[in-house]
């Protein structure tokens, strides 16, 4: 569906329940796969998610993950040791553009019977699950975190754990640290040493149940709300001033574009600062590239300028997120460059209206321009895809008091 998104209110004022973390989520279903006395609660409501429940619950011969592609890395690594099971795992035509050759061949040196069904170096991959008693493998340090985490999640069930050896320089630390704690809520052992990861096996865990932290991501498009607000004052929950999730810098970044974050009794609220001087933004995201197209999009409606690098992961996610922006920007009537791996908007007051963004089939693109309709009318095509991250998000939006009218598709 495409909806039309506008609104005349400039005070928003709402309490809001973020669902679970996708990130914590997806990390925790494969563990409880792999430890079946760990219980969850608040888990995300993502599509994502339940694709990757499904998959892990389910005995088809056939797993096909669609768009998810936290899912996609994960279930490589999960059934690759999963022994005796034969699986073929595939999805979306835009999942069989995306590489899995590095994750791939990390398994592969460690045993893993691994084969291409279609193309060298993408999905669908046929897995035959076997016993791993090999331990070390060294990967690139610079490719997507999830390859990493995928092969030191299924490592505690492994005879000998992991020894993982990064190549280069390492990307998303966060994410990767995510996974680490996550385990060591579990008393796995593990340890992190310049750019060696071990993770030691444990082949049971006592019983535990797990509550998820809410989505930071998620909450990206409240602080572009704010920012982009005359007065508000949004709450959010469940959320920590302390988080695994490398998404929460928002409140340091956010805090150079006037919003204020204060916690509270598991809640997170976001204030609108007046007479606020704003300043163009240079940002480093390598640790945090999700987070890029909200960004820019708030510098956007702020008016600023921004330099944000760091963005080379950004190439193979559900889009080309990079050329994804420069070219839904430029419609707006932005001024803004792309290169492989950072992007550079120059200060302009003007955004055209009523204009149509094409979201790619990524979630990000539909949420990151929703709180431009703050500024002007905006039509986001393909509105439905958020589901894959955020199914309520637009309910969430129509309790700010956003109008949504769905439009005629010719």
């Amino acid at each position: 569906m495409n909806l039309l998104l506008q609104t005349s209110h400039t005070d928003l004022q709402a309490q809001i329940a973020v669902t679970g973390s996708k990130s914590e989520t997806n990390r925790l279903l494969l563990l409880q796969a792999l430890f079946s006395n760990i219980a969850l609660a608040n888990t995300s409501n993502s599509d994502d998610s339940e694709v990757m429940q499904k998959a892990l619950k389910g005995n088809e011969e056939i797993v096909d993950i669609h768009h998810a592609g936290t899912a996609m890395r994960f279930l490589t690594a999960y059934f690759a040791v999963n022994e005796g099971r034969e699986v073929v795992l595939t999805g979306s035509p835009r999942m069989q553009e995306r590489p899995i050759k590095v994750l791939v061949e990390a398994l592969q040196q460690l045993g893993a019977q691994i084969s291409y069904e279609k193309e060298e170096g993408y999905p669908p991959i046929r897995i035959k699950g076997q016993k791993i008693t090999a331990f070390k493998v060294n990967i690139p340090a610079n490719v997507s975190s999830q390859y990493i985490s995928a092969l030191l999640l299924v490592a505690p069930k492994l005879e000998n754990g992991i020894e993982l050896t990064l190549i280069g320089n390492i990307t998303s630390v966060p994410y990767i640290k995510m996974t680490l704690a996550l385990l060591n809520d579990l008393n796995i052992q593990t340890s992190f040493e310049g750019n060696v990861i071990r993770v030691y096996p444990k082949p049971e865990v006592e019983s535990k149940e797990i509550t998820v932290e809410s989505d930071w991501s998620s909450a990206s498009y409240f602080f572009s709300l704010v920012a982009l607000s005359k007065t508000a004052t949004i709450s959010l929950s469940s959320y920590k001033a302390t988080s695994l999730q490398g998404d929460s810098a928002l409140v340091e970044i956010y805090a150079k574009m006037g919003v204020e974050t204060r916690f509270e009794n598991n809640k997170m609220t976001l204030v609108k600062q007046q007479n606020f001087k704003l300043e163009p933004l240079n940002l480093e995201l390598n640790n945090t590239p999700d987070i890029a197209q909200t960004i820019v999009v708030t510098c956007l409606g702020l008016g600023i300028g921004c330099h944000l690098t760091g963005l080379h992961t950004l190439k193979i996610k559900e889009t080309d997120r990079l050329e994804a922006l420069r070219i839904e920007l430029t419609k707006l009537g932005a001024n803004i460059t792309v290169t492989n791996d950072s992007l550079t908007l120059v200060a302009s007051t003007h955004i055209n209206s009523n204009i149509a963004i094409a979201t790619y089939n990524d979630h990000r693109m539909a949420m990151a321009f929703a709180p431009l309709a703050l500024k002007v009318p905006i039509i986001i095509d393909n509105a439905e895809v958020v589901s894959k991250s955020y199914p309520d998000f637009w309910k969430d939006l129509e309790s700010l008091g956003f109008q949504t009218k769905v439009l005629e598709q010719s």
